[in-house]
């Protein structure tokens, strides 16, 4: 029985390769969006404790100078809040770019896969038609060779 070659190994490898590093950069950008949502998550809590402040302040006497400084902050909180939605919405995108490469290096992967388990199947009756016929030729010699010995 000869051995199997598939004669699209080294696609499958880099295939393979390709695959991996597609995976890897979709975990990073899965990373990274979850970064951005905790960070816009801390940045949403910031900013209910701020306005908390601001309005709880309006019950007692009010300063000026304190009123000024805390909608100062909470301005820049509001920036803050919108350049991290951004930056989320952004990662969010990324994340999903990352996971359609990946799954496109994957459904590549499959294809030379099932390449390869037709080649190895087509293989594998090329190989048993071939012992098949090589018990059929024994079984006929074996069949005449009795005959031949007797006079």
């Amino acid at each position: 029985m000869k051995r199997f070659r598939f004669p699209l190994r080294p696609v499958a490898v880099v295939r393979a390769h390709q695959e991996l590093r597609a995976r890897e950069q979709f975990a990073a950008a899965v990373h990274a969006y979850v970064q951005a949502e905790e960070t816009l998550a801390r940045t949403r809590v910031r900013m209910r404790a701020l306005e908390a402040a601001l309005f709880s302040g309006r019950n007692t006497s009010y300063r000026a100078a304190e009123a000024a400084l805390l909608l100062a902050d909470y301005r820049r909180e509001c920036d803050a809040e919108v350049a991290t939605e951004r930056a989320t919405i952004a990662a969010r995108d990324e994340m999903h770019k990352k996971r359609e490469a990946y799954l496109e290096a994957h459904r590549k992967v499959e294809v030379v896969s099932r390449l390869e388990e037709k080649a190895r199947s087509a293989h594998r009756r090329d190989c048993e038609r071939e012992e098949q016929a090589e018990f059929d030729d024994f079984a006929g010699r074996r069949r005449l060779k009795p005959s031949v010995l007797t006079p």
